[in-house]
């Protein structure tokens, strides 16, 4: 475990769910890079052992301020939101409060509560500052170019992964489950694969409750006599995800509805093009030099998208040729995490 020093910490990042989410990914992987240039640890039930943290225990017996004065507590979920606001005014901790919202969705009265009594507010995208009451300064999420990053044979990945060897290749990874669009993802690539020889993979986890969400999408591919084609697979651990966006020839974001949306951006900067609905931050990742938007919940205009991209004059090779440059420019991880430690200076050295 990296264990900080809790005296030199200036900035907390706290992780309060045990389950992977796209929370966690941000929080594990922007606190190594931000630790590079300011004091920062994460802290929660589950951090990575590369990840600098300090225990949740120590929150009670930290000094109540930091190197410097006050420390910034930077919370991403409403829990930790109020557990900011109980070191500070229960605890009697030096904090300065800020929040990152990726909602695309009017929050509840608890949330616009818990958002008005924070110092600085950030938003993931355009769309979600708009649904906020407080100004927010908009920084969006980056990745790490050097984890994601294009294959050196695609074939040869191919072989090893245990994929067909020919023919595009179609994914959609995440959560399976109605909001995430798998239905819609596979429903187009049943009309797709009619008249394209290629395959499909659709990866991710089930959790209970939408388990006969899965068992349902997988007959409706034996009806179609598709279960050599489209495949489910399931989810792989985070450090193995840039291969299968690797092998891509083509990745498509069916989301009905997202907050951000990392999955387009990790798929470009492994040279992969995007096919994705108009949600989320997607209207500010996919441009036409990378790939196309479609009207979320429609298959039929899913299916076209994808089979134009494959038809000539295969503009998916000029948004393949594009696709990480455009990542490269606009999405790196140290671009966001620089916006943000700037922030977190200004707080810290406000009166």
């Amino acid at each position: 475990m990296t264990r900080a020093d809790i005296r030199k910490v200036q900035v907390i990042a706290p992780n309060f769910k045990r389950r992977l989410s796209g929370v966690t990914a941000t929080v594990v992987r922007l606190v190594p890079v931000q630790s590079k240039d300011i004091g920062i640890a994460a802290t929660g039930p589950v951090i990575p052992d590369h990840v600098p943290q300090i225990p949740l225990w120590q929150l009670v017996t930290m000094p109540r301020t930091g190197p410097d004065g006050p420390r910034v507590w930077h919370a991403r979920r409403n829990v930790e939101m109020i557990g900011g606001l109980a070191l500070k005014y229960l605890l009697a901790k030096r904090l300065k409060l800020v929040f990152t919202s990726a909602s695309q969705r009017k929050q509840t009265g608890l949330t616009r509560w818990l958002i008005r009594r924070m110092d600085a507010v950030v938003a993931t995208s355009d769309r979600t500052a708009s649904y906020l009451e407080l100004t927010a300064q908009v920084i969006m999420h980056g990745i790490d170019l050097e984890g994601f990053s294009p294959a050196e044979v695609r074939t040869d990945l191919r072989k090893k992964l245990g994929l067909p060897k020919g023919g595009p290749l179609v994914g959609c990874y995440g959560r399976i489950r109605s909001s995430k669009g798998t239905d819609i993802f596979v429903t187009a690539m049943i009309d797709v694969l009619k008249n394209i020889d290629g395959h499909a993979l659709v990866m991710g986890r089930a959790v209970e409750k939408d388990r006969a969400f899965l068992t349902d999408l997988k007959t409706r591919v034996e009806a179609a006599g598709l279960t050599d084609r489209i495949h489910f697979l399931p989810e792989v651990p985070v450090e193995q995800m840039a291969d299968w966006y690797r092998v891509l020839d083509l990745y498509v974001a069916p989301q009905r509805w997202e907050g951000f949306g990392l999955t387009p951006i990790e798929a470009m900067a492994c040279g992969v093009p995007v096919i994705a609905t108009r949600v989320g931050a997607f209207e500010q990742i996919v441009t036409p030099e990378t790939g196309a938007l479609v009207a979320p919940d429609d298959p039929d205009a899913l299916k076209n998208a994808i089979c134009e991209a494959f038809a000539p004059p295969r503009p998916i090779e000029t948004w393949a040729k594009n696709a990480r440059p455009h990542v490269a420019e606009h999405f790196a991880i140290e671009r966001e995490a620089s916006e943000l430690i700037a922030l977190y200076r200004r707080l810290l050295t406000e009166k």
